[in-house]
């Protein structure tokens, strides 16, 4: 647990240097936001497809930047190549504790989250300990942090599992999973949870919600001090998004429409995904205190915040 929690501060420091180097840039008349595959961000691509921040903002350029993962994020938001990112709360806090200059600027997205094997012996997290690998995002992740607070509430020991964490990409850890070598589980999000959970062989072993014992949100957009500071943009930004969840929630044909394409699934298999299986659009933000005083009490934070202290 300590080399991971040493990772995490170093990619930290990392991102605190590239702060201090960065320049201060003549504002320009463009909107970079980040956006990523999962059905977790479906309102972006709803934004993005209906044009609703252009219309709001018909003078600004609306850059949407491709990123792979949190740590593409944040590296992009640190070198000033990014203004709005979208991120889960632990991540988040991670980079807030090391004193990187943004909060959450709204919430986006609640998820089932969880821990799928095709082990039949693997009921319980107990079954799983020394028992393969576990394939997440990325240390520091929600997902390793839920399955630390799981295994802190099940086994009395939050960092049980860290010695057999395997850091995969969504798509990755689904196939080594699937091909039944060294991955025995697969702590993973929407879309591939539920296309594992479709698999005959495959089960959960602990849910999000499991963990968490409340309902959290998984995704919240953050930006900077700067971008929060350009009001007519951040507010733009912000109503776009409650325009597109308001869209998902009463065009269900356009919006399975458009995400189909978009994510190149079946129709009947996105309105399965988007209106049968769990997922709520809101601008909500919920467990934010939860992650704070877990994350705190095993040190993944060095400072206790408030609520408020990171929430524009």
């Amino acid at each position: 647990m300590k080399s991971i929690k040493n990772l995490l501060i170093l990619f930290s420091l990392f991102c605190l240097f590239l702060v201090s180097g960065c320049e201060t840039k003549t504002e320009s008349k463009e909107i970079k936001i980040a956006e990523q595959y999962g059905l977790a961000y479906a309102p972006l691509q709803i934004m993005k497809e209906k044009n609703f921040l252009n219309e709001a903002l018909p003078d600004v350029t609306i850059t949407w930047k491709k990123v792979a993962n949190t740590v593409a994020t944040r590296e992009a938001m640190l070198s000033d190549n990014l203004d709005v990112g979208f991120i889960g709360i632990p991540p988040f806090l991670i980079g807030y504790d090391q004193e990187m200059p943004w909060k959450i600027m709204t919430g986006l997205s609640q998820s089932p989250l969880g821990l799928v094997t095709n082990d039949e012996n693997i009921k319980t997290l107990s079954d799983l300990v020394e028992n393969g690998k576990i394939a997440l995002p990325q240390p520091g992740s929600i997902q390793h942090i839920l399955l630390a607070m799981a295994a802190d509430k099940e086994l009395g020991q939050s960092d049980i599992f860290d010695n057999q964490l395997v850091a995969m990409k969504h798509p990755d850890g689904m196939q080594a999973l699937i091909s039944g070598n060294e991955v025995k589980a697969h702590f993973t999000s929407p879309p591939y949870l539920f296309q594992e959970l479709d698999i005959k062989e495959n089960h959960l072993v602990v849910s999000g919600d499991d963990a968490m014992s409340e309902g959290f949100t998984f995704i919240v957009g953050v930006c900077t001090e700067k971008f929060n500071k350009n009001q007519s943009y951040y507010e733009a930004v912000n109503k776009a998004i409650i325009k597109s969840i308001e869209f998902i929630n009463t065009e269900k044909e356009e919006t399975i429409d458009i995400l189909s394409k978009a994510y190149k699934l079946d129709k009947a298999v996105v309105e399965d995904y988007i209106y049968n299986r769990g997922m709520q659009y809101n601008t909500e933000i919920k467990g934010i205190e939860s992650f704070i005083d877990f994350m705190h009490k095993e040190k993944y934070l060095n400072k206790k915040v408030e609520v408020d202290d990171v929430l524009w």
